[in-house]
């Protein structure tokens, strides 16, 4: 069986990755990147990994010829130049989200990518999430019938995180939201248009020149005449934290939940119309609406897809009640996505196939908001999104 050696390049979040990448069945060597020793030292520990496998110098680990592919979990401002320089070092990479802070960027990576003749995956886990694995399912199967509308968001409060995402643009960050979406369709978005409302505090408007505390837009797609709507809020609103979508079918719908502890809500339309009362002299009984069927769901697990090395990791995760870290605690353990995104990765790279989200469809997703952004700065203009080729 052929084997992948990996970096993980970033741990404070990234430790959530360490113990998948250790358990996989095709990874041979994991080596951890940070220039926080003490958070290298405990993953060094906990996961018996070599001190010589150890780094504290992202350069030096490009430098390092066993090492196929390096993982990003680091700061927004450096994925970009960070995955070029992997690219560059012929090292495949897969980096989380955002793919880069302007289009410009986005276009630097694909480049790259082209030039290194490696991959380049886009870590977006809302696609392995349950949620979605699920509705893809049903979608796939003709459940739904035919798609009519959709709604996506991601609602954070960002309050006392790192400086870096201070006063950060809504939108400007938008694959937890709109991935979903774009994923189910298999559409490319065309154009979008978008507003900006309310107002951050004047410290917060500062870094980013971005007053707004929440920005929405509606998102066109090319050869299709389904509409999605997007919104996002970082700071300033009170609402709890969720990364959420709807889907109307002329068939079937799903809406989730409001509150985390509730289960979502499937739709489903009977093609049958309902009786209602009409008040006359003879009380007669009209059959007018669709009869609609409404029960909430309880979402499967898809750990089932994955190798029983790595299966558990769905539900059993490093971070818990008692070893907490806001980006999962807040995300509800991104329903499970982790094992996927990491067995994907691999795959792809030993099967030497493009992974499920690459390059491209990263710079449509990400340049989605980013051309949101703009709208919304200049009042609600449609702006074209770029081609990414």
């Amino acid at each position: 069986m052929k084997k992948v050696n990996v970096a993980l390049v970033g741990l404070s979040f990234g430790l959530e990755f360490v113990a998948i990448y250790c358990k996989h069945p095709q990874v041979n060597k994991v080596y951890i990147v940070d220039t926080n020793e003490k958070l290298l030292e405990l993953a060094c520990t906990r996961y018996s990994i070599p001190k010589e496998q150890c780094l504290t110098d992202y350069n030096k680990a490009l430098s390092i010829e066993e090492i196929d592919a390096i993982h990003l979990v680091t700061p927004p401002a450096t994925h970009a130049p960070f995955s070029i320089k992997a690219l560059n070092a012929g090292k495949h990479c897969g980096c989380t989200i955002p793919m880069g802070m302007s289009l410009d960027e986005l276009h630097d990576v694909i480049n790259a990518r082209k030039a290194s003749g490696k991959n380049y995956m886009f870590m977006e886990t809302t696609i392995f999430q349950r949620e979605f694995l699920y509705i893809q399912e049903l979608y796939k199967k003709g459940d739904l019938g035919r798609l009519q509308y959709m709604s996506c968001a991601h609602y954070q409060d960002m309050e006392g995180w790192p400086e870096y995402w201070e006063g950060f643009p809504p939108l400007m960050h938008p694959t937890h939201a709109v991935g979903p979406c774009l994923m189910l369709t298999g559409k490319l978005p065309k154009q979008v248009f978008a507003k900006g409302s309310g107002r951050v505090r004047k410290e917060l408007e500062e870094k980013y020149n971005c007053p707004f505390a929440f920005e929405s837009a509606f998102i066109t797609l090319e050869d299709s005449d389904v509409t999605i709507e997007m919104e996002r809020f970082l700071y300033g609103v009170a609402r709890s934290y969720s990364e959420c979508f709807r889907i109307y079918g002329e068939n079937k719908s799903f809406e989730w939940q409001q509150l985390e502890k509730e289960a979502p809500v499937l739709y489903t339309r009977t093609g049958a119309l309902e009786k209602v009362d009409i008040i006359t002299d003879e009380n007669e009984q009209s059959n007018r609406g669709s009869e609609i069927l409404e029960k909430r769901i309880n979402i499967p697990d898809y750990g089932h897809l994955l190798p029983d090395e790595i299966s558990s990791f769905t539900t059993n995760t490093v971070y818990n009640n008692e070893n907490t870290h806001l980006s999962f605690k807040q995300g509800g353990g991104h329903g499970g996505s982790h094992p996927h995104l990491v067995h994907e990765f691999i795959c792809s790279i030993l099967e030497n196939r493009k992974p499920a989200i690459d390059d491209i469809m990263g710079a449509y997703w990400t340049g989605t908001g980013i051309c949101a952004h703009e709208s919304a700065m200049k009042g609600g203009i449609t702006v074209d999104i770029p081609l990414f080729k």
